[in-house]
């Protein structure tokens, strides 16, 4: 089923520039895993040499991020849901 997935400005480079990429994916795992085959320069940005998420990196479906769902990135998904990444970033001063 087709899912639209949000990609941060920072990423783009690895989607032709394009700011959303629809993919197919019957749970939230199925669908990064479709976003990162199609676009495969993502990869190593969003997980980490175990294949899991990077602890930087989060993933929206809807305003809940996915982490903290019951079942994580094996939330089924439906027709027309959109998955928003997200990366953390760090720095600044007071």
């Amino acid at each position: 089923m087709p899912v639209q997935i949000h990609i941060p400005s920072a990423l783009r480079a690895f989607t032709d520039k394009k700011p959303t990429v629809e993919v197919d994916g019957a749970d939230v795992a199925a669908a990064l895993h479709a976003l990162t085959t199609t676009h495969p320069g993502l990869a190593r940005h969003l997980r980490d040499e175990q294949g899991k998420l990077r602890s930087f990196v989060n993933v929206y479906l809807g305003e809940d991020d996915v982490r903290h769902l019951p079942q994580g990135d094996a939330t089924p998904l439906r027709a027309g849901d959109a998955l928003t990444i997200v990366p953390s970033i760090a720095g600044g001063a007071f």
